[in-house]
């Protein structure tokens, strides 16, 4: 199965923007797919976790927290899909966050940000290095999702409920695109 790695503040600001000129020299082999705007790559056979992560963090062009996940994981997480079919209001975006580690959770689940007053963001369910949540679109929402970090006790990064399942699909595609490849399938004369 793929590695997929998600890159905590890519593109954000001028000083961590990803040119898509920009040459990914000794990785570029390990590369399936990607999508930099939302700082998300799926890699295939990466071998080492470890060196694979070294051998990115040396080729991105600024200081970056890096979170590597199984691609199994976020299948199954789209099987289950912790958000149901209740409908969102427009103002209103679902969110995971992807744990650098298992955490620590320091407090009980729901909760949200400012704890007081009209929220930004609501984190209503974890599960392993998952975090599942809402936050309402609004320029003071990033700040509070930063709150994450401290509630779990780990950097997290975030991504937007439908790139989990962009990311998903992706897979999805990749695992079908292998089993039609695999010499068990081939027709034979």
């Amino acid at each position: 199965m793929a590695l997929v790695v998600f890159i905590r503040g890519v593109n954000v600001g001028r000083a961590q923007n990803v040119s898509p000129k920009r040459p990914r020299k000794g990785i570029e082999r390990l590369w399936r797919r990607e999508c930099r705007s939302c700082g998300y790559v799926v890699g295939c056979k990466p071998g080492s976790r470890a060196k694979f992560r070294a051998a990115l963090l040396r080729k991105l062009p600024f200081k970056a927290e890096v979170v590597l996940c199984d691609g199994r994981d976020l299948i199954r997480l789209e099987m289950e899909n912790p958000f149901g079919a209740e409908p969102v209001r427009p103002d209103i975006v679902r969110f995971v966050s992807i744990l650098s580690r298992a955490g620590g959770l320091r407090a009980a689940l729901s909760v949200t940000f400012p704890p007081d007053g009209e929220w930004f963001v609501r984190v209503i369910a974890s599960k392993d290095r998952f975090v599942f949540g809402v936050y309402r679109r609004h320029m003071k929402t990033i700040d509070y999702l930063g709150q994450i970090d401290k509630l779990f006790g780990v950097p997290a990064t975030t991504r937007n409920w439908n790139t989990i399942l962009a990311v998903a699909r992706i897979l999805k595609g990749q695992e079908k695109k292998a089993a039609n490849q695999s010499p068990r399938n081939a027709i034979s004369s």
